[in-house]
C-alpha cells in the first residue's frame, strides 16, 4: 500500500495535495467539492490588508504614498468585495468552512505591514483556523528603499504575528530577493513555521485603445515549476520551516519533482481553476500509480532525494549546473 501521508505546519495530511488560495475557496460548496475530491488541506482566499486598513480608516503608508500628487492612485485598487469578503464576513466564512469540512483550513492574510494584521490573525485563530498563511506581496518602487529594509519589513511582520497567536504561521513570498537563501534564513529566525515558494507576479498590460493599465491574469503551467524546484532543492534541510511549493504544479510528475526537491506539500490553484476541483482525484490516482511503477513506498521515502543536501558547496553545484545547461545547447539545436 502506497503511503501518501505527509506533514505540514504540524498538521498530518493524507496527501501532499493542498488546495491553495483562490476564488474557489470563497464558496462553501466548492470547499466541500475540494475536500471530496481529495484536497488534504484548504487555504482560504486572502483577506487583504487594504480591507483591514479601509475598515479602520487608517491606510498604510505604503498604500497612500504619493496619492497627494497622483489623485488617481487609489483607483488602481479594485473594489475588494468583487474578489473577496470584508473582514467580518471573512471570519464568518472561516467558521463555516471549519464547521463544514474535516480537513485542515488555513486562513490567509495578504499584505506587507503589521497594521491590523495582528488583530485579525488573532480573530482568525479564534474562528478556528488550523494555521495562518501570510501572503506577503510587495514590490518596492521607492528609489530610496533598500533590499535590507524590505527584508527587515518581512522579518518584523512575521515576528509580530508569531508573537500574537499560537497556531502555526507560514509565509508566502515572491522570488525577487537579491540573496533568497539568506532571506529564507531570516524568515526562519523570525519564527516562520512554513515557507511557501513562490507568489506569482501578476504583471499588468497596456490597452493601446484606451491607454489604460489593465489586469492580465494568465494561469500557470508546469514550466513555472522550475524556479520553485531550484530553491526547494537548495533550502531542503538547511532551514527549519516546512517548504511548500506553489505555482506550476499541474501533473503527478510535478508533485513528484516537488517532493523530491524537498517540499512537504504542493499547492494547486491554476490546475483547479482550469480543470475543476475533481481534478484532485485524478492527480492523486496518477501520483499513486507513478510511485508504484517506480517502486516508491511512501512520500517520506521520496522527499529530498533530488535536493542539494549531499553537495558540500551548493553554490558550486549551481555554477556547475549553469555551465552544463549552456554547453548542452548547440547550433544544431537552434537551427531545428
Amino acid at each position: 500500500m502506497i503511503d501518501l501521508t505527509t506533514g505540514y505546519l504540524g498538521l498530518k495530511l493524507r496527501t501532499p495535495l493542498v488546495a491553495s488560495s483562490s476564488p474557489l475557496c470563497k464558496d462553501i460548496a466548492n470547499i466541500l467539492r475540494l475536500e471530496d475530491a481529495g484536497a488534504s488541506a484548504i487555504v482560504l482566499h486572502s483577506l487583504f490588508e487594504e480591507q483591514i486598513t479601509a475598515e479602520s480608516g487608517v491606510l498604510d503608508r505604503y498604500l497612500t504614498e504619493g496619492t497627494d500628487s497622483f489623485g488617481e492612485a487609489l483607483s488602481y485598487f479594485p473594489e475588494m468585495t468583487s474578489y473577496n469578503l470584508g473582514p467580518d464576513p471573512y471570519l464568518n466564512h472561516l467558521r463555516k468552512a471549519k464547521e463544514s469540512c474535516d480537513v485542515p483550513v488555513i486562513a490567509s492574510l495578504n499584505g506587507v505591514s503589521t497594521g491590523g494584521w495582528i488583530r485579525y490573525a488573532q480573530l482568525m485563530e479564534q474562528a478556528g483556523a488550523d494555521a495562518l498563511e501570510l501572503n506577503v506581496y510587495y514590490l518596492p518602487t521607492d528609489l530610496e528603499m533598500t533590499g535590507e529594509k524590505i527584508e527587515e519589513m518581512y522579518s518584523d511582520l512575521i515576528s509580530h504575528v508569531k508573537a500574537s497567536i499560537r497556531i502555526p504561521v507560514a509565509v508566502k513570498v515572491g522570488a525577487f530577493f537579491t540573496a533568497f537563501a539568506n532571506t529564507a534564513k531570516r524568515l526562519d529566525e523570525s519564527g516562520a513555521d512554513g515557507l511557501v515558494i513562490f507568489n506569482r507576479f501578476y504583471q499588468p498590460d497596456f490597452d493601446l485603445n484606451t491607454l489604460e493599465v489593465v489586469p492580465n491574469l494568465v494561469l500557470s503551467d508546469s514550466s513555472e515549476l522550475r524556479l520553485r524546484l531550484h530553491w526547494a532543492a537548495l533550502l531542503y534541510n538547511r532551514i527549519r520551516p516546512d517548504i511548500a511549493i506553489t505555482g506550476g504544479v499541474h501533473t503527478a510528475e510535478d508533485v513528484v519533482k516537488s517532493v523530491m526537491a524537498g517540499a512537504r506539500v504542493t499547492m494547486l490553484t491554476s490546475a483547479l481553476l482550469r480543470h475543476g476541483p475533481e481534478y484532485l482525484t485524478k492527480l492523486e490516482e496518477d501520483l499513486g500509480d507513478w510511485m508504484e511503477e517506480h517502486e516508491y513506498e511512501s512520500i517520506q521515502q521520496m522527499r529530498g532525494s533530488m535536493s542539494s543536501q549531499a553537495v558540500t558547496e551548493p553554490a558550486a553545484f549551481e555554477r556547475a549546473n549553469y555551465m552544463k545547461v549552456l554547453s548542452s545547447y548547440t547550433l544544431k539545436d537552434a537551427l531545428r
